[in-house]
């Protein structure tokens, strides 16, 4: 019988896609720290030894962009000038303008519309105790401990990249481990045969074990299977923000509806009706009203209320899917304003989120389950 896998990837944050993430999320912090009004567009690239800023930005805030942006790339840990790219000496510019004045007229607090039309996904599911799928849940934790590492010698630099396949039976439930995939940018002073050990026990086994997987029992393992890596960052591939939008959601176990986040402040429905997607399909299966549930919104520029709300549990609901999604109405205000409230979102909270995954990490306003007693008091259940 042919295997069922499902794989997902993640980058860490000195992949040149998430360098260009958290420079315009650094903005965005820098904006709201200052003016929690501020309307935020914010778009970098990156190359080598160039940082390009671009959107629109309209606030009171007095920030030194530039500065900001360094900032950034020095706690990623590009600090090393003969790797073609380092906070102190890359060249940045800054093209950045005010928001629209016709897209400001149904975005204003006292119409508290949308700031686009689109639509936006969010997930939960049982396979991980932060009710997030496996494979991207492993291939983050894989990243995040890389990141960990690279911080702990100077033989590793900030790029690199992981990937995890996972078996399931024909139920949906997890057998195992089929695949790792761990890519790492190192000194040339890191002999391969070294790495790959460092790589194997300190990175994969502690992270495996931590869900409670045996490395011994995977099927497949590559580490950095292209040999050296040694040019890489932002020097090895441009980077652009917002271009790694499966990264930062599900790692394509659920649905997305295309926006990107980074950059953006919470008038931008791409961002803040993800993030209340995520929260309602959580705390539905914190409920116990299903086993799987993916929620979609979908709004119109300049109208409050979503255009249609939709729930999908892959038939592990408890109760129907056109009862949860009844039951969502009932509770939470999905306008972007009642968004913003219930999240405190007019704050500087964005640059954690950059990389790494938005959905998952603990202490994040929407990865609460505060609704999933009342949603299933009103389930009956």
């Amino acid at each position: 019988m042919e295997k069922r896998l499902f794989t997902s990837e993640c980058v860490t944050n000195g992949h040149p896609d998430k360098v260009a993430d958290s420079i315009s999320d650094a903005i965005l912090d820098a904006c709201l720290a200052q003016d929690p009004n501020s309307r935020v567009a914010c778009e970098t690239m990156v190359t080598t030894n160039f940082c390009l800023i671009c959107g629109e930005i309209t606030t009171k805030a007095v920030v030194d962009y530039k500065e900001v942006a360094r900032e950034a790339i020095r706690k990623i840990g590009y600090v090393y000038p003969g790797d073609e790219f380092d906070a102190d000496t890359v060249e940045i510019q800054c093209r950045i303008h005010t928001q629209s004045a016709d897209i400001a007229l149904g975005t204003n607090d006292e119409v508290g519309g949308a700031g686009d039309q689109g639509m936006m996904f969010g997930g939960a599911c049982t396979q991980t105790p932060e009710l997030m799928p496996l494979p991207v849940a492993l291939a983050r934790a894989l990243a995040n401990r890389l990141t960990q590492c690279v911080h702990s010698t100077d033989l590793l630099r900030p790029d690199g990249k992981t990937q995890v396949s996972v078996e399931y039976d024909e139920d949906g439930k997890v057998i195992g481990i089929d695949t790792v995939v761990v890519s790492i940018m190192h000194s040339a002073d890191f002999e391969m045969s070294e790495l790959r050990k460092f790589v194997r026990e300190g990175v994969i086994a502690p992270v495996l074990e931590q869900y409670g997987f045996d490395i011994e029992k995977v099927n497949h393992i590559h580490i950095n299977p292209t040999g050296n890596f040694v040019i890489g960052g932002p020097n090895g591939d441009t980077g652009l923000t917002g271009r790694k939008i499966i990264v930062d959601t599900y790692g394509g176990y659920f649905s997305h509806g295309g926006g990107a986040f980074s950059g953006k402040d919470p008038t931008k429905v791409d961002r803040s009706a993800a993030y209340m997607a995520r929260y309602m399909a959580k705390n539905l299966v914190a409920a116990g009203l299903a086993e799987q549930v993916q929620v979609q919104l979908a709004y119109a520029i300049g109208v409050a209320q979503p255009v249609s709300v939709r729930v999908e549990s892959y038939g592990t609901g408890k109760i129907s899917d056109e009862k949860m999604t009844e039951l969502l109405r009932a509770t939470v205000d999905m306008t972007p304003g009642g968004i913003i409230r219930r999240f405190n979102l007019r704050r500087p909270i964005y640059a954690p989120t950059a990389a790494y995954g938005h959905f998952g990490a603990p202490g994040l306003p929407w990865e609460q389950t505060d609704i999933a007693d009342e949603l299933k008091r009103l389930a009956g259940i």
